[in-house]
């Protein structure tokens, strides 16, 4: 009996010091935020914004005004050095894209990526200076073969994707893939990235997830499934650890928001100055299927 009473009083004395607790959160300055990257036969691709507070409120204004303008931006292969030019493309409502690319009047000291080259990126902006180096890796594990199955629901009209693949001998083959179906463009699944630790050397087995666009704020995460009679163009790109690294840690931090349970994830960036984003290097292949009906 007194230990009912004891647990009651303790009860009490907890309701009793209930109390509202108010976080006052301080705004931090806007950082710049970077992602550039560069691809086998393909230009270099950099974009610049600034951060905006978690809090605050994203319109068409606020994303226009967010893109970083009149920077200098320069990309290096070790024998060329090119400085980017910014070209700004109209989308719609209001809102128009923002980039740094290949200088279409100096084409002279322009290049593509190249497979197993190194690149350094130098930004300065608002009296700033900010670097990254990124590499274009070899192109180590490949596609083996594509096929589709039934799906485990009652939809005939949906099946799964599986890949086989081969990962060469010796740890360090890092991955990231995109999907792309018909017409539409290139989309990340919502896991993307991938090492080599537990299938070194070995061949195996991969369900395709669908890509998703994140920019889409009700997109479907139910993304395992693909249609029959669509065409699937797979991209899959090698990557360096710091490229890993950044998505590896930014994927977790996507699928931890909203989740009072998970643990807090500091997204790792390459880039100097406390700047946030990445610079990275894909070496990418690309393997069509139509899936059959």
């Amino acid at each position: 009996m007194k230990r009912k009473f004891w647990i009651a009083g303790l009860l009490i004395l907890l309701i009793g010091c209930e109390k509202n607790i108010e976080f006052d959160l301080d705004d931090t300055p806007p950082k710049l935020v970077v992602e550039a990257t560069i691809e086998n036969e393909k230009p270099p691709v950099v974009i610049l914004t600034r951060s905006t507070a978690f809090f605050s409120t994203i319109t068409a204004e606020a994303l226009t005004q967010s893109f970083i303008h009149d920077a200098n931006v320069f990309v290096s292969n070790g024998t060329k050095t090119h400085k980017l030019k910014e070209y700004t493309i109209p989308i719609s409502n209001g809102v128009a894209l923002s980039y740094y690319t290949i200088d279409s009047s100096n084409l002279a000291s322009s290049f593509v990526g190249e497979l197993n080259q190194s690149y350094s990126l130098l930004i300065t902006t608002d009296g700033e200076e900010y670097t990254a180096t990124t590499t274009i890796p070899s192109i180590t594990k490949r596609i083996d073969s594509i096929w589709a199955k039934p799906s485990n629901d009652d939809d005939t009209a949906k099946a799964i994707v599986m890949v086989k693949v081969t990962d060469p001998p010796g740890f360090g083959d890092y991955v990231r893939y995109f999907t792309k179906i018909n017409n539409q463009r290139f989309y990340p699944p919502l896991n993307s990235t991938f090492d080599d630790l537990f299938i070194d050397g070995t061949t195996y087995e991969l369900q395709l997830s669908a890509g998703v666009d994140r920019n889409v704020a009700d997109f479907d995460t139910n993304n395992d499934l693909f249609y029959r009679g669509d065409t699937l163009t797979i991209k899959l790109s090698n990557i360096d650890k710091a490229t890993y690294e950044f998505w590896r840690t930014m994927e977790f931090s996507y699928a931890s928001v909203g989740n009072p349970f998970s643990t807090p994830t500091k997204v790792l960036s390459n880039i100097s100055n406390n700047a946030l984003g990445y610079f990275g290097g894909y070496a990418s292949q690309y393997r069509t299927y139509i899936i059959p009906h």
